[in-house]
């Protein structure tokens, strides 16, 4: 009988960095390659990515890296892993025309990007696998299984279920699921976020029936703010535009630039005669939906922005009906109210909604519920989410019956073993640590270098610079002292003095014992001045000494 693995990457008691793994035998498939955005605490990075240490080491025995649907959260770290890892990439149409516009972007070429059917069968190495559609926020979303002679095993993917869809690129056949479920489920995973959710997502999810009546109340120009991966939330906005017989302006090119590719493959299609370019849009236009797009909390900040005057294009004016369907989440809440009160400032209509009020498109309690009725998996694991997340996930499925010797809660790293249709151990066998990309995924933004960033912020930087003869050693110019973020120089006179006499001794000092060398100086200034800056301010900034030895 086949030996099975299931096991994290990322993704689990956080959010985002979404990497889990099955292994059938000694065939590993890597489902997902997300990245997570940090917290305040982490200055300057941009994301994180997984640890692919494991994956590295253990390449040759890839066979397969699935990417269910276009989120960053699931495939924005790929192209870091394809510079370590040839291995093919098996996705949807959409899917792929964005990896591979991410693969130019990050310079990754000759990548083995397969385009498969949201319901599709293949082989891979002997293991039969499936994949099943499955209805999210962007076209092509499907959910995975691996057949195993011990059952299948399932990853669900991101989802609700909205029997009202009636677009074959959002869709879900629900008789394919149950279907695997009749076949024999081994395990099933299953997303954690919203177990807490009392009902079904939908019709919850759906937009156009709050923004109906906005559009049916006010008129001229509307500024409505949106995430740009909430594709199935944007084309709901545009369908109603375009029932209100308004132009349509993309003030993100790169939405645009989607919208276009979606049309190129027949997914969606906007009339022309009401799309506004660049060239041709001026603010004084009325009868006009202009769409600002982005991720996390630089939506917020195009939006504030446009209330401030700030932006080349759009700039707010008194007249204007502002919605806010870009929902609020963790790490953007201080730039969505400084937004909001940004706008009510220039006066306007303002509508926010709020989470309570429009979900996401994500599993809520009664739609994981339905997920576990239809597959009947002997085994259920919650992912995709904090702890407290996956706790109510596992509780929900204890409500349905299941025992807690059937429920597999594991940390990143941590490996389930499954033998003879038994989970047999979960051993810490994977030790990880976080990849910071800042920019460039070679750069070290660990340890010291955070360390640094957060000096800076906290309690800023002084430099000190003085100019030598480079054969006697003695001041040829006046010391100079500048300093960001510490203190106001002018009333603070006598701690610039002391600094400069500090510089000035310790070079002096070290010259006459005729132990002067520049590296050494500097760092013995360095450490009396900083000892003394943090008994005059209670402050622990960054001092750099600059020493220059001139001819």
């Amino acid at each position: 009988m086949d030996d099975v693995k299931i096991f994290a990457l990322g993704g689990l008691d956080e959010n985002g960095k979404n990497m889990y793994i099955v292994e059938v035998n000694k065939v590993i498939f890597v489902i997902e390659a997300g990245i997570m955005i940090p917290d305040g605490s982490l200055l300057g990075v941009e994301f994180i990515i997984p640890d692919f240490t494991y994956l590295i080491e253990n390449k040759k025995r890839i066979g397969g890296i699935f990417i269910t649907h276009g989120h960053d959260d699931v495939m924005r770290a790929l192209p870091y892993l394809l510079k370590q890892v040839n291995a093919p990439v098996y996705t949807g149409l959409f899917t792929s025309i964005l990896l591979e516009e991410n693969l130019k972007k990050e310079k990754v070429k000759n990548a083995n990007i397969r385009v498969i059917d949201r319901s599709s069968k293949l082989t891979i190495e002997g293991v039969e696998i499936r994949t099943f559609a499955m209805t999210h926020s962007v076209p092509d979303s499907f959910g995975i299984a691996f057949n195993s002679s011990q059952g299948y095993i399932v990853y669900s993917g991101e989802y609700c279920f909205d029997y009202n869809i009636r677009s074959k690129e959002f869709d879900c056949d629900i008789n394919e699921l149950s279907e695997i479920g009749k076949k024999g489920v081994l395990c099933l995973l299953a997303e954690s976020g919203g177990a807490e959710t009392k009902g079904h997502t939908a019709p919850k999810h759906r937009i156009s029936d709050k923004v109906a009546p906005i559009f049916d109340e006010n008129e001229g120009r509307f500024i409505i703010a949106i995430y740009k991966q909430s594709l199935f939330r944007i084309m709901e906005i545009i369908d109603l535009a375009i029932k209100n017989k308004k132009k349509i302006f993309f003030h993100d090119d790169s939405l645009k630039h989607i919208i276009d590719e979606m049309e190129r493959i027949g997914y969606y299609k906007i009339p022309k005669e009401l799309i506004v370019s660049k060239k041709d849009f001026n603010n004084d236009m009325e009868d006009i939906v202009i769409l600002v797009t982005g991720t996390g909390k630089r939506v917020y900040i195009k939006m504030s922005n446009i209330a401030t005057r700030e932006d080349s294009l759009v700039q707010a004016r008194p007249s204007d009906t502002i919605i806010i369907g870009a929902l609020v989440v963790n790490g953007t809440e201080k730039e969505a109210v400084g937004m909001e009160n940004e706008f009510y400032r220039e006066g306007g209509t303002i509508y926010s909604f709020k989470s309570k009020d429009v979900m996401s498109m994500h599993p809520s309690s009664e739609d994981l519920k339905m997920a576990l009725y239809l597959f009947k998996p002997k085994y259920y694991m919650p992912v995709k989410g904090q702890y407290r997340h996956l706790i109510k996930n596992a509780d929900l499925a204890t409500s349905m019956g299941y025992t807690p010797d059937r429920i597999v809660l594991c940390d990143n790293g941590q490996v389930a073993n499954f033998k003879k249709k038994s989970l047999v151990s979960m051993t810490k066998d994977i030790e990880l640590k976080d990849v910071l990309i800042d920019g460039n995924e070679n750069w070290d933004v660990t340890g010291v270098v955070l360390k640094d960033r957060e000096m800076l912020s906290n309690d800023g930087v002084m430099v000190i610079g003085v100019t030598l003869n480079f054969r006697t050693k003695k001041i040829v110019s006046g010391i100079d002292v500048q300093t960001r973020g510490l203190i106001y120089l002018k009333d603070a006179d006598y701690i610039v003095k002391e600094v400069m006499n500090i510089m000035q001794t310790c070079i002096e000092t070290a010259v006459k014992e005729r132990r002067y060398e520049n590296i050494e100086a500097r760092m013995e200034a360095r450490d009396k001045i900083t000892r003394y800056l943090m008994k005059q301010t209670g402050k622990r900034p960054m001092v750099l000494p600059v020493i220059l030895e001139m001819n």
